[in-house]
């Protein structure tokens, strides 16, 4: 993983490929400027973690891969959202203790008579969407783009897709000034109580205050993420305790385990989407090199 102290490995290269948690800040970039690497490239749909302005100063070249198996964060974001809302996380954390007692906690909806409300429908949201159609659920999308999908019910505002889902699931990019915090405190009190909130797209997406707040009031029932704010100082790393951690609200988020359900960005880690990843990233290497542009440049 990218960082300040590990960047000096790429001295001597030509190209750097990145991915979703590494460092490519300003700092870095001028440090790959300075050694005359020429490429930046990461093998991820999103590019936030690249400061793009400094890259363009510095005459750095950056690229991106459009896309890889959108299964891969789809059946990450519905295996989230199904072990909060058939209770899974919180049976395995219980008899994991010792505790094989069948509580009326873990009484249950059925997911093929509820409805999920995917955020976001393009190529991993229509996935999902999918998988869920698949199991008998109704399927409601919100997206600017509404494209002609079998497995979406109804594309509705986002206020109704709130308002009628069990499971609410984000797949939208995070562009900063426009989709920070879109699901915040309004937006979670519109849900459903005892609904619940999965989050695979960005982590600067959520309120994370918010879900903590509304976590501890009852009012959702549970939160499963693949993406944490903060996630170049949390992801790759390992605490002693989740209290060692320096973002206190991801500190929050944590002791509600198990309403409350990380994984560290590992949606696309599956062998079909590296695959593809890996392929799309040395076709764009190749195109950089040999003919100076890239059909993927950002």
């Amino acid at each position: 993983m990218l960082d300040h102290e590990n960047a000096i490995d790429s001295k001597g290269s030509d190209g750097v490929l990145v991915r979703g948690n590494c460092l490519a800040d300003r700092d870095n970039l001028q440090k790959f400027a300075d050694w005359g690497i020429k490429y930046v490239f990461t093998r991820t749909v999103g590019y936030d973690h690249i400061d793009l302005k400094a890259a363009k100063e510095l005459g750095i070249k950056v690229a991106r891969v459009p896309g890889y198996s959108p299964y891969a964060v789809a059946e990450l974001a519905m295996t989230l959202g199904m072990s909060l809302f058939r209770k899974v996380a919180s049976e395995i954390n219980a008899t994991h203790d010792g505790d094989f007692i069948v509580n009326d906690s873990y009484f249950s909806r059925e997911i093929h008579s509820g409805t999920v409300g995917i955020i976001g429908a393009g190529r991993i949201g229509r996935a999902e969407a999918s998988l869920y159609s698949g199991m008998g659920a109704t399927v409601l999308a919100n997206d600017g783009h509404k494209v002609d999908a079998p497995e979406i019910d109804e594309y509705v505002p986002i206020n109704e897709l709130l308002k009628r889902s069990d499971i609410v699931s984000l797949h939208v990019p995070y562009i900063k000034g426009e989709t920070d915090n879109l699901i915040s405190t309004d937006q979670i009190n519109m849900m459903k109580d005892d609904a619940i909130l999965v989050n695979t797209a960005r982590g600067q997406v959520v309120d994370l205050k918010a879900v903590d707040d509304a976590l501890s009031a009852g009012k959702l029932g549970g939160y499963g993420a693949d993406v944490l704010i903060d996630e170049s100082n949390i992801f790759g790393h390992e605490f002693k305790s989740v209290n060692d951690i320096k973002n206190q609200e991801v500190v929050g988020l944590m002791k509600k385990y198990p309403n409350a359900i990380v994984t560290p960005h590992v949606g696309s880690f599956t062998e079909p989407a590296l695959t593809d990843m890996i392929t799309v990233s040395y076709d764009n290497f190749h195109e950089m090199v040999t003919t100076g542009k890239s059909k993927n440049e950002i």
